[in-house]
């Protein structure tokens, strides 16, 4: 069986949450359940970018001025092979499509047409995690593209090496909510779910975010990566 981890502590009243506080108390208790079981590996494709990686996406704000709701991440990284002890200074990669299904670095088709994005790195960056084992990102929230459901691709590295290829989820209500507003309605909701997704489907309990609303309308996402260290 999987373990069951943040995605479990859905919220009952995600949408509600007004307060800031409240919103900082609601992702303290859902970044990390106890389990201490490696999260799923899963795909890096197609769109991994691994030779534009580097100083010029060494950055916390990652949106590089595409719209969309904004989207602020806190993803903690802890070590199944030491209690699950958190681990300072792993280097976390991420990598998103914009609202509207397109990633950077390559040429993409979509509802929009066809876009060259080749030489762009808009939503990917990488940042090392601190003493509490954190790492932290600005974006939006990722749109969707046809087969797959809301993602976020997520890489861990210990010193060179790779320990972790995996993916995070979002919680659909929070996905319908979003495709409802007006900055993503025009490209509508995804017919794809979590449940139907062919990636996230099997994983989804160790690969399930918490989100929550803020008072201002953005959204703050806590995630915790296990990794074998």
């Amino acid at each position: 069986m999987k373990n069951f981890g943040l995605g479990t502590t859905l919220l009952p009243m995600l949408a509600s949450c007004s307060e800031d506080d409240s919103i900082e108390e609601a992702i303290d208790s859902g970044t990390d359940s106890g389990a201490c079981v490696i999260t799923d590996t899963e795909t890096d494709g197609p769109y991994p970018l691994y030779n534009s990686r580097g100083s010029s996406i060494n950055r916390i704000d990652i949106a590089d001025g595409k719209e969309g709701i904004p989207l602020s991440m806190t993803v903690t990284v802890k070590n199944v092979n030491d209690n699950c002890n958190i681990i300072e200074n792993a280097r976390v990669d991420i990598w998103h499509c914009d609202k509207d299904g397109y990633y950077s670095g390559y040429t993409n088709s979509g509802f929009l047409g066809t876009q060259n994005n080749t030489a762009k790195v808009f939503c990917r960056g990488l940042q090392y995690s601190d003493a509490n084992g954190v790492v932290k990102f600005t974006t939006i929230y990722p749109g969707w593209y046809q087969g797959r459901v809301t993602h976020i691709h997520v890489q861990v590295y210990v010193g060179t090496t790779l320990k972790l290829t995996s993916q995070i989820a979002f919680p659909e209500e929070i996905n319908t909510e979003v495709y409802n507003s007006t900055l993503y309605v025009a490209h509508g909701q995804n017919s794809t779910k979590n449940s139907t997704d062919n990636i996230i489907q099997d994983s989804l309990d160790n690969e399930l975010a918490t989100v929550v609303k803020s008072s201002s309308g953005s959204y703050d996402l806590a995630h915790t990566l296990y990794i074998s260290a």
